[in-house]
């Protein structure tokens, strides 16, 4: 095994692709589908007015949690190599998967909804 380096580049375990790594593209992923969703959303500002904006706002409060706990998580990923043993971030997972269903959920009450201006 490897000695920690010193610096930002230092890491936390000895093998850089495990799962931390994964873990970490995978939030990447839904902060970006998050961010392209809510600017989506923006092409309805012509027809539904002002709602859409506070949509696309949502989604980016959303992404820029998800970004805020990334450093966290991916500590505790790594420290759980380390010791052996790796807990779920279940927090994270019902937030986030409840933050999409409000959001798809207010979507479609824009669209459907909410009358034509």
């Amino acid at each position: 095994m490897h000695a920690p380096q010193d610096g930002p580049d230092r890491r936390l375990h000895a093998d850089p692709g495990l799962q931390p790594e994964r873990t970490t593209l995978a939030w990447n992923r839904t902060m970006l589908a998050l961010v392209v969703a809510g600017l989506l959303l923006l092409r309805w500002v012509p027809r539904h007015g002002w709602a859409p904006l506070l949509l696309t706002l949502l989604t980016l409060v959303t992404a820029l949690v998800i970004a805020a706990g990334q450093a966290r998580r991916y500590r505790r990923s790594a420290r759980g190599i380390e010791d052996g043993r790796i807990e779920a971030d279940a927090v994270g997972v019902l937030g986030t998967t409840a933050a999409v269903a409000v959001l798809g959920a207010l979507a479609l009450v824009v669209v459907v909804a909410l009358p034509v201006g």
